[in-house]
């Protein structure tokens, strides 16, 4: 654990948000001032943590005070020293006896340094200003006389960049800094202090922060930073959010190279823009039809597929990817990986849909595709590569992210584990069974027959109900097909024998699943005994958001 010695000149905020959080474990043995009255002291007490004053006489010289300040700390004991809002410089007198010494300095130093880092941003019309969390160094000359250029030129530890917005004033980018950067960046210096992170060379004048790295240590998952800054600039307000409750925006990344709904044209000028809901779901869809170099079509209904298929047209992926489920894809997406071509316009518009999304349109289609005035058609040009590495997911003070789920498998990659082996269209079907159960939100269940869907078991809690829900779609849903003599895909093991007996109920002859539960050799005796061929991927396929 690392103790704290803080030296405040007023309120004190960063310290009592050090002292709140505790970052690494991190507590203030004490809190120093140089007055009665400074209202950080009445906070610390409320806190437990002592309290010294060491008031500024009207007769003291600099080295006295410091002297004075060593004298009061003398009997704490203390690993590392912050500074917040302290209106003295220090000199070597302090910074000589006492540990490494922090401050923390309202602008992205070397820019801005001095009493008035707000204003200074603000008269300079810089768009992005920050804070900077810095060691202190002697900013005075023999006579203990400050030299300016010196103040605030320690060594830096780490920054963090806010945005200056039209209309800014000092107080309101000064809450901004504090609360956005200081806030986060002071904590993020001391628990790399409290983790032994940092070595601070005095004589170099250098900071090394081993934890503060683009590749991480050897071991661990490579590429996944230290920190993670995010900067999008707003495309549009949306009408609202998820429900009309709630407000929302979309932003876009305009360094992204990758086909995206956020960058796609919307063809049919005078149609409603995208809603939230329809950003979520075509990119969902997006991601979908990427999986395969086929002509390939989804329908997709709050990001989950209701269809999909590939075929040797267009038109006829459509067809079959819409029959899986035409009841769910009213209101849908659908999403196309070839242009769009009269012949599969012609079967869009049959029924109400939100969104089409395609790499092109013919003049053709785009006229028949026109007739709905509530169809958004959306063009994202050539598909191209999958260029982006990870993916995200906010949380309420966070966020997560992943690499995305790259991973593709052919024919080669299946271990066939049942005493039946597949047929060469069952193996086919096992492998477009996976590439699109990846889309599907856990627990998921696909049913297909050769490449294209027909039933889908999503999101449920239970894989015995996923499975169910698969069969039930199959059965009552589909158009012209059904589940008997279908391929099981399922995205994670079968945890017991339940989950294949109800799938041999539904007629399933065939399935693919990661493998790896302890309870293996019972769900493979269970295949057998209702002559299921099975193979195992060796990995499995969550998807939860």
């Amino acid at each position: 654990m690392i103790r704290i010695a803080g030296m405040a000149g007023n309120r004190g905020r960063n310290l009592l948000n050090i002292a709140d959080r505790a970052p690494g474990g991190a507590e203030l043995a004490v809190v120093l001032t140089t007055s009665e009255d400074a209202p950080v002291r009445e906070d610390a007490t409320e806190r437990e943590i002592p309290t010294e004053v060491v008031p500024l006489e009207d007769d003291m010289s600099r080295t006295d005070h410091e002297e004075a300040v060593l004298e009061a700390l003398a009997d704490y004991e203390f690993d590392l020293v912050c500074l917040d809002g302290y209106m003295r410089i220090l000199t070597d007198t302090f910074l000589e006896s006492a540990p490494t010494t922090l401050n923390v300095h309202p602008s992205l130093l070397p820019s801005f340094p001095g009493m008035d880092a707000w204003g200074d941003a603000l008269e300079a019309g810089v768009s992005t200003t920050g804070c900077t969390v810095h060691v202190v160094t002697d900013a005075t000359d023999d006579e203990g006389n400050v030299v300016e250029s010196e103040v605030d030129a320690g060594p830096i530890v780490t920054q963090e960049p806010i945005p200056v917005y039209e209309g800014d004033d000092e107080d309101s980018l000064a809450d901004r800094v504090l609360y956005e950067g200081e806030f986060r960046a002071y904590p993020r210096a001391v628990k790399w202090f409290a983790d032994g992170a940092v070595t601070v060379d005095e004589d170099a004048g250098t900071v090394t922060v081993d934890a503060d790295v683009a590749t991480t240590a050897e071991g661990d998952h490579d590429g996944l930073p230290g920190r993670r800054l995010v900067s999008n600039d707003r495309l549009e307000t949306l009408r609202y959010g998820e429900n009309p409750h709630q407000d929302a925006a979309v932003y876009i990344d305009h360094t992204c190279d990758e086909a995206s709904v956020v960058h796609a044209e919307q063809l049919n000028e005078g149609a409603k823009a995208l809603s939230y809901n329809n950003y979520n779901d075509v990119d969902g869809a997006l991601n979908l039809i990427k999986e395969f170099d086929e002509p390939a079509a989804a329908v997709i209904k709050h990001t989950n597929p209701a269809g999909c298929a590939t075929a040797d047209s267009l038109a006829e992926a459509y067809e079959k990817a819409l029959s899986t489920d035409p009841m769910s894809a009213f209101g849908g997406i659908v999403a196309l990986n070839r242009e769009c071509d009269a012949e599969t316009a012609e079967q869009v518009i049959d029924s109400f849909k939100e969104v089409v999304v395609a790499p092109g349109y013919s003049e053709d289609a785009l006229e028949i595709l026109f007739e709905k005035d509530n169809l958004r058609v959306l063009d994202v040009g050539a598909l191209g590569d999958r260029t982006e590495r990870f993916t995200e997911k906010p949380l309420v003070g966070g966020r997560l992210v992943q690499e995305r789920d790259m991973q593709s498998i052919s024919v080669d990659d299946l271990e066939v584990v049942t005493e039946r082996e597949p047929t060469d269209e069952e193996l086919e079907s096992m492998v477009f069974g996976w590439q699109t159960l990846k889309h599907v939100k856990s627990n998921g269940i696909l049913f297909t027959k050769g490449t294209e869907t027909v039933g889908v078991g999503m999101g449920q809690v239970s894989r015995v109900d996923a499975v169910r829900l698969a069969a039930m779609k199959a059965d009552e849903h589909a158009e012209g097909k059904d589940a008997e003599g279908a391929v099981m895909a399922s995205d994670a093991f079968f945890p017991f024998p339940d989950g294949i007996e109800e799938a041999a109920s539904a007629g399933i002859e065939a399935v693919v699943q990661p493998g790896g539960s302890v309870n293996d050799e019972d769900v493979i005796a269970a295949a057998d005994e209702h002559d299921i061929a099975m193979a195992f991927t060796g990995q499995r396929s969550f998807r939860h958001d």
